[in-house]
C-alpha cells in the first residue's frame, strides 16, 4: 500500500511539473487584429517573463494599436512595435535585459527586436514568416502564433534588397491581452 501511495505522489508531482507551464500560459494570450483577420498569440513567460510582462503592459495601454509593420522581409520575418515607424523608436519604458534561450525560431515564433546591444529590447518585436534558426540564442523568444498565421503571412512585404522597408505598410489594428 505504501508503494502505491508513493507511486501516486510521484505521478502527481511529475504531472504538475509538466503541466504547470502549459496551464500558466493559458491566460497569457494576445489577440492581434490585422486587416485580413485575427491572430492569437500565446505568450511564453516560462521563457521570458520580463519581456512578456512588457508586451502585456504595452498592449493593455493600447500602445500597439495603429503601429505599422515597418520592416517585412519575404521568407523571413515581419517587424513592428516602433511608434515612429522608422525602426529606431520604442516606448517610454526602459530597455530590457536579454532573456535568451535555445528555443528555435520556427515559423510563427515572436522575438524581441533590438539593436546590436543584446540588452536593448524595448517595444519592437518580430513574427517569423519562416524558420530562422540562425537567430537561436541571440534574440529573446516571448511567444508564438497559435491561430491565424495565414493572416500574418498576408502582411505587406518589402524587398530583401531594401532590407524589408515597406512603403504604405500594413498596421496593427489592435493588440489586446485576452482575459
Amino acid at each position: 500500500m505504501r508503494n502505491v501511495r508513493l507511486m501516486i505522489a510521484f505521478l502527481v508531482l511529475t504531472a504538475s511539473m509538466v503541466l504547470s507551464p502549459i496551464m500558466a500560459n493559458a491566460a497569457d494570450k494576445l489577440a492581434l487584429k490585422l486587416k485580413d483577420g485575427e491572430v492569437i498569440i500565446t505568450l511564453r513567460p516560462d521563457l521570458a517573463p520580463k519581456h512578456v510582462e512588457r508586451i502585456k503592459t504595452l498592449a493593455s495601454e493600447g500602445f500597439y494599436d495603429g503601429i505599422v509593420f515597418h520592416r517585412v522581409i519575404p521568407g523571413f520575418m515581419a517587424q513592428t512595435g516602433d511608434p515612429t515607424g522608422t525602426g529606431r523608436g520604442g516606448s517610454k519604458l526602459g530597455d530590457l535585459k536579454a532573456e535568451f534561450t535555445d528555443t528555435n525560431f520556427d515559423t510563427g515564433v515572436l522575438g524581441m527586436a533590438r539593436s546590436s546591444d543584446p540588452d536593448s529590447a524595448n517595444s519592437q518585436f518580430f513574427i517569423m514568416l519562416a524558420e530562422g534558426d540562425f537567430l537561436n540564442g541571440q534574440y529573446t523568444v516571448f511567444g508564438e502564433v497559435t491561430s491565424g498565421m495565414e493572416f500574418v503571412q498576408k502582411i505587406k512585404k518589402g524587398t530583401r534588397a531594401g532590407n524589408g522597408a515597406v512603403s504604405n505598410p500594413d498596421t496593427i489594428i489592435s493588440m489586446k491581452v485576452m482575459n
